[in-house]
């Protein structure tokens, strides 16, 4: 095995589009972080393969910050320790316990199915978009289940672009510290296994397309055209990696990464 880097930060982001949390560990399983994307608004505007209603419809969705409503149960599947004595797989929460409280950009919390909620994300766009929430025990991802991006690409674009790029515009579950210092490292390792701390195995799948999500500031939802346009004319459109979990469990932030194969 040789070493590829390390954990620099771990992500989940309880509803989909809205603003992400750091977390110290993250459950890696079959479907995604355990408590990444679990909640998601539908918009009858929105195609059918890709009904989701975000921030490209509706900038203002970045500035909302959910919570899980019982932290401690929306941190890891529930009774983990067993099922590894047995071989099989730990059973997740009842969904009810990963209930989502959001804290809007005026400051108020409301629960996730408030309907007032709904009122405030509509407001300022198209009357085209009704929505509805919905909810999952897996991950409502774009694509694969598990999204990768290195420091090092994050820095090459800023020196791209001549713009301060925050890596968290790249919506990533992990974030790497690639050893090579190279910026868009993780394209390297497409097509091979990774072993990320002492159990986790993740078998990198394919490059990440990028759309205009990346073009908006994190924090303030501005939008920054340069980054989408340097990626799509510089990097194929592409910027970080897409993997699927082969072998389940707990992933820290600091853990090493190695290639398996």
């Amino acid at each position: 095995m040789s070493l590829v880097g390390k954990v620099d930060s771990l992500w989940r982001y309880p509803v989909k589009s809205m603003r992400g949390e750091e977390v110290g560990e993250a459950f890696a399983g079959y479907p995604g972080v355990y408590g990444d994307r679990v909640f998601a608004f539908k918009s009858s505007a929105s195609p059918a393969g890709f009904p989701y209603f975000t921030a490209r419809e509706q900038r203002r969705l970045l500035q909302y910050r959910p919570r899980f409503r019982y932290p401690d149960k929306a941190a890891r599947p529930v009774n983990m320790s067993e099922p590894d004595k047995l071989g099989a797989g730990p059973l997740s929460a009842d969904i009810s316990e990963l209930m989502v409280d959001v804290e809007t950009p005026d400051g108020e919390t409301l629960s996730i199915d408030d309907p007032v909620l709904i009122e405030m994300l509509l407001s300022e766009i198209d009357s085209k978009h009704q929505l509805t929430l919905i909810r999952s025990h897996r991950a409502m991802t774009d694509c694969r289940p598990l999204s990768i991006f290195s420091l090092q690409s994050a820095r090459q674009l800023s020196q791209e672009t001549g713009t301060p790029i925050d890596k968290r515009r790249f919506r990533a579950n992990v974030y790497l510290d690639l050893a090579s210092g190279s910026g868009f490292g993780e394209n390297e390792l497409v097509g091979r296994s990774l072993k990320v701390g002492s159990k986790v195995i993740v078998r990198v799948l394919e490059r990440d397309p990028r759309c205009a999500m990346i073009a908006l500031d994190p924090d303030t939802s501005e939008r920054t055209p340069a980054v989408l346009k340097k990626v799509a004319q510089a990097h194929e459109g592409m910027a970080g990696v897409y993997g699927a979990v082969l072998v389940e469990g707990l992933i820290h932030k600091g853990d090493s990464i190695e290639i398996l194969n």
